[in-house]
């Protein structure tokens, strides 16, 4: 006590600096495992796009369909075993889920050109930086919006999939700006939320599973607003 008067700090003060610090550590986390997936997906999208072996098996045969929905089926598998998962089994998780994505864009390297992908690619990053930013420091209750924004998903996710059926190009460009808006909002809303789970949990092995699983939820909000934005503004080959 008699040091931190000396320090100008109360016992709150200090408190409140060391829980800033952990936060800004455990969100440097969610960042990096993030871009680490997003690094990942890219890396082995390319290698098999670039590889006449590789991409024609898996998009020239029925497997295609495997390959597209096999991302969602993991996402499912995340929610159920989410609390039965150890640190490091989320991780692993994670890593493969974000190596699997890859197979399934590898098909935009093959339809768009590179030029619009990496413009489309670098005004993602700005959109989801911009938003996730905003809802890391705004002091505005944004849990409100959950429920709808979870509703939006849920309608982009089947609108999308009753179109791999119908090939309509209307829909597909409806449902092209709604899940932006929708995957936008999400961004800033799992930002706070990845916020408000800090500080409701404690432990070590708690923190790294909570890193791991707030990373997989803005990484999918970056990769939906990144396919959907190349859907409206890409330039097919």
């Amino acid at each position: 006590m008699f040091d931190q008067e000396i320090l100008g700090r109360s016992p709150a003060r200090t408190h409140d600096a060391l829980f800033d610090e952990g936060l800004r550590r455990h969100m440097l986390r969610v960042y990096n495992y993030m871009a680490s997936g997003v690094l990942l997906t890219g890396i082995v999208a390319m290698l098999v796009a670039a590889s006449p072996a590789l991409y024609q098996p898996l998009f020239g045969t029925p497997l295609k369909w495997v390959v597209m929905l096999a991302p969602l089926a993991f996402v499912f598998l995340f929610s159920f075993r989410m609390e039965r998962m150890s640190a490091r089994a989320a991780q692993t998780a994670f890593w493969a889920f974000s190596a699997l994505m890859g197979l399934s864009l590898a098909s935009i390297f093959l339809a768009f050109t590179g030029v619009s992908i990496a413009r489309t690619f670098f005004i993602a990053a700005i959109l989801f930086t911009g938003m996730s930013l905003w809802g890391y420091a705004t002091k505005r209750d944004l849990s409100a919006f959950g429920s709808f924004l979870m509703m939006g998903v849920i309608g982009v996710v089947v609108a999308s999939l009753v179109n791999l059926f119908l090939g309509s190009s209307v829909l597909q460009f409806v449902v092209s700006i709604v899940g932006v808006l929708v995957f936008t909002g999400l961004t800033a809303w799992d930002t706070q939320a990845i916020k408000a789970q800090f500080a409701e949990h404690h432990g070590r092995e708690t923190n790294d599973k909570l890193a791991v699983f707030g990373a997989l939820s803005l990484y999918l909000n970056f990769v939906n607003i990144f396919q959907l934005l190349l859907n409206l503004t890409g330039e097919r080959e």
